[in-house]
């Protein structure tokens, strides 16, 4: 680690303590004795107020009110923060409303001859989703559903959330207790256990309509809930084998909560175990374009009835189209 970056982190590790030694500084950095005095005594210069107590161990405390100094990024720090937030585009991502500021606020903070080398970086790099005719970084076009910014606050402060869903003709309230608020497919979803009928449930936040805390006293921790639904696991009802090209495929997509087992130690070879819901219809369809999207390398070692039917049915006409 260089110095700057050395100095910058142990400045944050200070700031977030009221009382350290230096051989917790010594220890955490991995660093010797005269370094870590050298590097104190330089972030003390730096306007760090730190009281200095006299003992074997050499501690030092922060004194009350006091504020971080201005930190200064590398060069390669600057760039990585950069990359990240242009990336970022496109993603449906919450509280970026504010992206153009966000971005003048981060090229404010440093020096020109830096700015320079992002300017450049904008042109020449382009992400996925991104317009290669527009490839401006303050270009606000992603906005997230309006309801994704409030449910993230609520659920920061409690898991239990009374959820207002629109459905087909009408609309439901369900109390649920979130596990998890995940984006696949370019759609923000909601995963958590229904408090009343005690089961797990996915919601896409595009159809929410209201969320609110939801106040009960049967309150329930994590552990109760993924508790209970271990014991309704839902049986495994398909399992391929993936070779090669397979296996790249899958890397390259795959639904958010499979995963696969490589059996062999170069990770060519794979098997995925999984559970696909034949009873609803758009689970389904999705689930036969993303096999067919694996390609030849597979084999089916077992598959529902209803999915290597839509496989053949939709090789039938993809041969009759030819």
């Amino acid at each position: 680690m260089k110095k700057v970056e050395r100095i910058n982190t142990i400045m944050r590790y200070i700031n977030n303590r009221s009382y350290f030694t230096i051989s917790e500084i010594m220890q955490e950095f991995n660093i010797s004795r005269s370094t870590a005095i050298r590097d104190i005594r330089e972030i003390e210069s730096m306007g760090m107020p730190l009281e200095s107590e006299v003992g074997r161990d050499g501690g030092y405390a922060v004194m009350n009110n006091s504020v971080l100094p201005s930190i200064h990024f590398t060069d390669s720090e600057v760039k990585a923060l950069f990359i990240a937030f242009m990336a970022s585009r496109n993603q449906q991502l919450p509280y970026l409303k504010s992206r153009q500021s966000l971005a003048e606020k981060l090229l404010g903070l440093i020096p020109d001859y830096q700015q320079e080398s992002l300017v450049l970086l904008n042109q020449i790099l382009l992400f996925e989703g991104t317009n290669p005719s527009n490839p401006d970084l303050l270009d606000l076009t992603d906005l997230p559903h309006p309801m994704l910014e409030k449910l993230i606050q609520l659920l920061l402060m409690d898991n239990h959330l009374l959820l207002t869903i629109k459905e087909e003709k009408s609309i439901k309230a369900y109390p649920i207790f979130i596990l998890h608020l995940y984006r696949e497919k370019s759609i923000w979803l909601i995963e958590g256990f229904d408090l009343k009928e005690e089961k797990k449930r996915v919601f896409p936040v595009d159809y929410l309509t209201n969320v609110e805390p939801y106040h009960t006293n049967k309150r329930v921790t994590k552990k109760k809930v993924l508790e209970k639904l271990s014991k309704q696991k839902e049986m495994i009802n398909l399992v391929i084998e993936l070779g090669p090209n397979a296996v790249a495929q899958f890397k390259k997509y795959h639904p958010f909560k499979f995963s696969i087992s490589y059996t062999n130690p170069y990770q060519a070879t794979a098997i995925l175990k999984a559970f696909i819901n034949v009873t609803m219809p758009e689970e389904l369809t999705d689930m036969i374009n993303w096999l067919l999207f694996l390609g030849e390398d597979i084999k089916f070692k077992e598959v529902p009835e209803e999915v290597l039917t839509g496989i053949q049915e939709r090789l039938r006409v993809i041969s009759r189209d030819r």
